[in-house]
């Protein structure tokens, strides 16, 4: 299996209302891509000065499952139509889990 973990970061005064939209949008992924075997995502609780906002963890079957994902329309809209307004800062992560 294989584990992709990414953090985003928004912009500063960012409206709520879009990082509310990202959430939906992100929501909306699993219905639409039949090879997420998990996903799961939240924002940040808040307990650490300078944590990134948003933090999601999606699993996979194989590296072609995530690169479906990583690919495909319904995720590249939610990227390009409501993260990426919002966006200062991302990190990310792949790697093989038993």
């Amino acid at each position: 299996m294989l584990r992709h973990v990414v953090l985003l970061q928004w912009v500063e005064g960012v409206d709520p209302a879009a990082v509310e939209a990202v959430l939906e949008g992100l929501a909306g992924l699993p219905g639409a891509i039949p090879e997420l075997r998990s996903y799961v995502f939240g924002s940040d609780a808040g307990l650490n000065e300078g944590n990134f906002d948003l933090g999601i963890v999606a699993d996979f079957d194989s590296a072609e499952g995530y690169l479906v994902y990583r690919d495909h329309p319904a995720h590249l809209a939610v990227i390009a139509e409501r993260i990426a307004p919002i966006l200062a800062a991302r990190s990310a992560v792949q790697y093989d889990i038993p």
